[in-house]
């Protein structure tokens, strides 16, 4: 597992009973997280700060209980980046602080690139991008990224995103079916010298195009590497998927972009907690070429 410790802004104080106890910036929030099967060692409930409770419905879904007041947005940094908080449905902040150990390593890739070959540009596709987390984190880095997500007001976030964190130019966004762009990007001769992705479990596009991950996983990697350079610099892929372990993840990468020279690692990724036991977040899996 690789742990996001980095953290200034962001830290879990305790988990249990399927809750997750967590401060972002000065607002302490509590909600569900599904790999929380243990019990936890006090009431998380009770713990006096907490500005909001996220409680589920048994119709489904559900909604914020606000106990102290707290704004409706509000900023958190990580080292020289910056993102807006805002507390959603379906339990979202609009942020996923795990990724920050991913961020860390392509940025690391990106400037060794730079460094090794000044004038060489570097693009990057951002594919189920969301809020922009890992866009923002290369383009701070010097890469430029074309950021690509299905839901509008998630890439307008991005943007916004950008903004805090210093960056005026360097990335592109687009609102459209992943599948399809990467398709047309194709045919039009683009070509990026490095892919992330995070796929989710269920989707649906703007046309009513329906993704299953299991179904669709493998055929869409090979799709992408149609879109690679010929020397390139990495694919990432994140799942939140239960299931889909990090030697899957590994197998697909090695399978599909086997044209290539590189090495695949994959592994567990995680948030360290006040109770010093790591808090499982996920599978990556990340081609890195020679």
């Amino acid at each position: 597992m690789k742990i996001s410790g980095g953290w200034k802004d962001y830290r879990i104080i305790a988990t249990g009973d399927g809750m997750k106890l967590e401060k972002w910036g000065d607002v302490c929030l509590l909600r569900p997280d599904p790999q929380v099967i243990w019990k936890s060692s006090f009431d998380l409930y009770s713990y006096p700060a907490i500005n909001a409770v996220y409680r589920r419905s048994r119709s489904g879904g559900g909604g914020w209980e606000r106990r102290k007041p707290f704004p409706d947005e509000w900023t958190v940094a990580y080292n020289d980046l910056a993102f807006k908080i805002k507390p959603m449905g379906f339990k979202h902040t609009g942020l996923f602080p795990e990724q920050a150990v991913n961020w860390d390593y392509m940025r690391s890739l990106i400037e060794e690139r730079r460094a090794a070959s000044p004038q060489d540009k570097i693009k990057v596709l951002n594919l189920f991008a969301y809020t922009g987390g890992a866009s923002v984190a290369c383009a701070k880095s010097g890469a430029e990224v074309t950021h690509v997500d299905a839901a509008k007001g998630m890439v307008e976030r991005a943007g916004e995103n950008t903004r805090l964190s210093g960056i005026n130019s360097g990335i592109r966004y687009i609102v459209d079916d992943c599948a399809k762009f990467v398709a047309r990007e194709i045919r039009r001769g683009n070509r990026y010298d490095a892919i992330i992705m995070d796929p989710p479990s269920y989707g649906r596009g703007p046309g009513g195009e329906m993704w299953k991950i299991e179904d669709n996983l493998f055929d869409f990697v090979t799709l992408c590497s149609q879109v690679l350079a010929d020397r390139p610099l990495f694919v990432l892929i994140n799942s939140y998927t239960t299931g889909l372990q990090p030697c899957v993840i590994s197998n697909i990468l090695k399978l599909t972009l086997k044209q290539f020279e590189g090495s695949v690692e994959a592994y567990e990724i995680g948030l360290p907690t006040d109770e010093g036991i790591p808090l499982p977040c996920g599978n990556s899996g990340i081609f890195t070429g020679k």
